[in-house]
């Protein structure tokens, strides 16, 4: 059987290198469960890459390196996760349509390039909402006189202004949760494909079932209040 070749590639920031889920330590953790559970044997690595760049900064040097070896090589280009290639869905659907590149998603094994393009987009809509929808939250509590001044506020105020942001934050997660929700999936199996596609939690971690149980609980209640 022929041996499959790897070039792997690593990304962080120089703000998310100690986050939780996003630094140099979990990505080879994803990357050695890939290879040890999902790879076709025999398996080699005939290169490693790590840039410490932005993932909305599409010119790596380190990345085009891996690429061209992954080309070069005929080999398969591995990631932890699909924002570590980029943040942009157009340089993920630019690397799909490269007929001269395989690029693989660690924890994403079994996800196809169609499947891969749906998560870049979802992702890259919740990025660009969460900020938006935010912003507009806070000013329609302010417009009713709720504080923003912090710990000086009233108990009830500062409660109130918690629960606007919460609610805006579940607001932009929507795009993501509701179709999967609708779809049957299950709280871990959302959950899996949030961090999958490189989206935090409000607090920067990893999402878990409980999170996406109150996002789906959050996004229920707004809905009734529109509805009424």
């Amino acid at each position: 059987m022929p041996t499959t070749k790897y070039v792997l590639y690593y990304r962080v920031s120089t703000e998310e290198q100690g986050k939780s889920g996003l630094g140099l330590e979990a990505q080879h953790r994803d990357i050695t469960l890939y290879l040890e559970t999902y790879s076709p044997t025999p398996w080699e690595i005939v290169g490693e890459f790590t840039d410490i760049e932005s993932g909305a900064n599409s010119s790596r040097p380190e990345l085009t390196k891996a690429i061209e070896l992954a080309r070069k090589s005929k080999a398969v280009l591995l990631v932890s996760k699909l924002d570590r290639l980029s943040r942009k869905v157009s340089f993920i659907a630019a690397l799909m349509e490269d007929r001269r590149l395989t690029f693989r998603v660690a924890s994403m094994p079994h996800a196809d390039a169609f499947q891969l393009h749906i998560y870049a987009a979802l992702a890259e809509q919740e990025r660009a909402f969460i900020s938006l929808r935010t912003k507009a939250a806070l000013q329609e509590a302010k417009a009713r006189g709720v504080k923003l001044g912090g710990l000086r506020d009233t108990t009830m105020k500062r409660n109130a202004v918690r629960m606007e942001q919460a609610q805006a934050q579940a607001e932009a997660w929507r795009g993501v949760v509701e179709p999967l929700h609708h779809a049957g999936k299950s709280l871990r199996e959302i959950a899996a494909a949030l961090n999958a596609a490189g989206i935090k939690t409000s607090r920067g971690g990893e999402w878990q079932a409980k999170t996406v149980s109150r996002v789906i609980e959050r996004l229920t209640i707004g809905d009734t209040q529109e509805a009424a």
